[in-house]
């Protein structure tokens, strides 16, 4: 078990706010707005046997519909993952990791 953030990839000719955007939509059924980007990070890794290289767009923004900021859960739209959606705090527990690897990191830089 890990926790990541929403997301998606960026499609071919679209920028990476405009992506923001479009994956929240479909993920959470929600629109993003303020969106900022506060960082980059490139990520190697192997998942279940695979290499995996992504390069990561990490934003900061709000919900337009402030309501969803009271639900513990929101649903979660995604084929790939089972599950639902849930806020985790600066401080995510010990035994579930945070990836992409230096998300923590840049998170807990932009809240300073």
């Amino acid at each position: 078990h890990f926790l990541r953030p929403i997301g998606g990839e960026v499609e071919f000719g679209e920028v990476s706010h405009a992506a923001l955007s479009r994956e929240v939509r479909e993920e959470l059924g929600l629109e993003i707005r303020d969106a900022a980007l506060i960082g980059v990070l490139e990520n190697v890794f192997t998942y279940e046997g695979e290499p995996g290289h992504e390069v990561v767009f990490v934003y900061d923004g709000r919900f337009a519909d402030t309501a969803a900021y009271s639900r513990q859960e929101l649903p979660l739209n995604e084929d790939v993952w089972d599950g639902r959606a849930f806020w985790v705090g600066i401080d995510p527990p010990p035994d579930e990791p945070l990836y992409p690897e230096g998300l923590l990191a840049l998170l807990r830089d932009a809240t300073r």
